[in-house]
């Protein structure tokens, strides 16, 4: 037993409810805080991008029409799922240089932070909508209404919570995303997307990919059938240029936030949900 090979795990992409591996057959090295290796992660592509962004799409209409209370309970599903793997995570988190004890903390708080937004679900319409007055015979509503396919750059230092942080709200408000991982730390987004996958999140909800931010940075942020994009963190500026002239070809609605701690009180909110909403205004007319 001693000269046993031990079997070392698989990271793919997460692509429609699937784990395809990268059309392009490419890979990169991902290493652990003293730099050993720790796995082969998919270097997408193009390619990857667009298998993803059309995933999405196709899943818009069925996640978006749930009620809001079961979103809601899909969500707390999640953090169910998570609550059972924390000692994968906590242990994944450490090799990344997390102490046991941050390892412990930032479970934790990915955890809470799902049930936060489960909980926000049925409630951000009434906090957020409005009743408006009309000189004319009828009701006018304006109620949010989500926007659509959201792309999401995931924060590069914080592989769990701030991965957690900046989809959760996205997927919270009907939306779906696809997801770029973070580009050194790739390995729990994916694990994170096993969680997902044994939840009751429909395929094509979440779309995650990882690889070469540079590479995939261009093919998402000028795809046509992206709605929106999601940048928690600051870029550099020139790719903060070359983001606002790629949203620009269709109109994409850009959120920037720069958030450096995600434990942090700001770092939860119903605003991010609203960011990813558009408002829908209703006539009724009264007497007829």
């Amino acid at each position: 037993m001693s000269n046993r090979v031990e079997v070392h795990k698989t990271y793919k992409t997460y692509i429609g409810g699937k784990f395809p591996r990268s059309e392009s057959g490419r890979y990169y090295k991902v290493t652990d805080a003293k730099g050993n290796l720790l796995a082969n992660a998919c270097r997408c592509s193009r390619k990857d991008v667009r298998d993803a962004v059309k995933a999405a799409r196709t899943a818009v209409k069925g996640w978006s029409s749930k009620s809001a209370y079961n979103r809601g309970q899909i969500l707390y599903r999640i953090a169910e799922m998570l609550e059972t793997r924390r000692g994968q995570f906590e242990s994944e988190l450490q090799t990344v240089g997390f102490s046991p004890e941050e390892a412990k903390i930032d479970v934790d708080a990915a955890i809470d932070r799902l049930i936060y937004y489960a909980g926000w679900t049925d409630k951000y319409q009434q906090v957020f909508g409005a009743i408006n007055p009309v000189a004319s015979a009828h009701f006018n509503f304006s109620v949010p209404d989500p926007m659509g396919v959201v792309g999401i750059f995931a924060p590069r230092q914080s592989p769990l919570l701030g991965f957690v942080s900046a989809v959760a709200p996205v997927i919270a408000g009907g939306n779906v995303c696809v997801v770029i991982a973070s580009e050194p730390y790739p390995l729990q987004s994916i694990s994170f997307a096993e969680v997902i996958n044994d939840s009751d999140v429909p395929g094509g909800v979440v779309n995650i990919l990882t690889g070469i931010q540079d590479e995939l940075f261009g093919p998402l942020t000028k795809h046509m059938d992206v709605n929106a994009i999601f940048a928690p963190e600051d870029f550099s500026k020139d790719l903060m240029k070359q983001l606002d002239e790629n949203a620009s070809l269709n109109v994409k609605r850009l959120i920037k936030r720069n958030i450096s701690d995600w434990h942090a009180n700001d770092s939860q909110s119903p605003y991010l949900i609203i960011d990813h909403q558009e408002i829908k205004t209703t006539w009724h007319p009264i007497g007829f």
